[in-house]
């Protein structure tokens, strides 16, 4: 499974997306968010279609996504993404 959280350096919302998905990691034994900066990675922030931060990306060990939140997601709805991500 592969979680990205794709954020700003002057994005408010970012700080709340951060806080929801850290206390849901801490939940998911062995589960690793990788936090990246839009303006780090203009080209794969483009191909992936990211128009607003944060942006959060569930993606199956596999590579498909399961779920993408615009904004922040709440607990339950990153929790039910990563149990997607795991079937």
């Amino acid at each position: 499974m592969q979680v990205d959280l794709w954020t700003s350096a002057f994005c408010a919302p970012c700080a709340a997306a951060r806080r929801v998905v850290g206390e849901s990691a801490r939940l998911v034994p062995g589960l690793v968010v990788v936090e990246r900066d839009v303006a780090t990675d203009p080209d794969q922030v483009e191909d992936l279609g990211i128009r607003s931060t944060p942006t959060v990306i569930v993606r199956r060990s596999g590579g498909a996504e399961v779920f993408r939140s615009t904004g922040v997601p709440t607990r339950d709805q990153f929790l039910v993404a990563v149990a997607k991500a795991l079937d």
